[in-house]
């Protein structure tokens, strides 16, 4: 009897009270360690990464840069260039001559005949002219210009017309019934001019 009543009185949890005293006081002591450690982590990855940043950005070099000012070289004396001596114009390949200096393709060209008709239903103006060409080198994009009056003689129309063809040197050449464009039907006369040739 006295056995039993003594140990009636022994807690199962032993001395240091009852079991659920103790998983609380663990958990409560994992979270005190848990909020220390938390700051002492974020100091420390703060100062890794303003090591590394320092580091990233500090340049290569160590020893300050120096400018330097750049001095222009003086240019190196060159003798005088001789004037080119003068070279004649030698003809073209081909047996075809240059234009001389200071001469115009037109100086040497003229129109020594000239006539026109009527082609189509009346409206066409066909002209036929004969080149005569005393230069010295043949010339061609004969640009030609005819002048349509009516039969008072007052003035009517212009039409005007490039020749591409060559006419070569002191020769003539007859271009029959070359179509200068659209006239009026009151036109009854026409005089052709050349305005523009190149020689060839």
């Amino acid at each position: 009897m006295t056995m039993n009543a003594g140990l009636s009185h022994i807690q199962p949890g032993g001395l240091g009270g009852s079991p659920s005293d103790r998983p609380e006081s663990a958990a409560s002591g994992y979270r005190r360690s848990r909020f220390v450690w938390l700051p002492v982590g974020l100091i420390a990855g703060f100062g890794v990464w303003v090591l590394l940043t320092g580091y990233v950005s500090k340049p290569a070099g160590s020893e300050p840069m120096r400018l330097t000012t750049a001095v222009p070289a003086e240019p190196a004396a060159t003798p005088a260039a001789a004037p080119a001596p003068a070279v004649s114009n030698p003809p073209a390949a081909g047996g075809e001559g240059v234009a001389p200096e200071g001469s115009a393709p037109l100086d040497g060209l003229t129109i020594s005949s000239q006539s026109w008709r009527r082609g189509g239903l009346g409206s066409n103006a066909l002209i036929t002219f004969t080149l005569r060409n005393s230069n010295d080198y043949p010339v061609r994009d004969i640009e030609i210009s005819c002048a349509f009056k009516r039969r008072d003689g007052s003035h009517l129309t212009d039409r005007t017309r490039t020749i591409h063809d060559i006419v070569n040197t002191k020769s003539r050449r007859t271009f029959a019934r070359m179509h200068v464009g659209f006239v009026n039907i009151n036109a009854d006369t026409a005089k052709c001019s050349l305005v523009a040739a190149r020689h060839v």
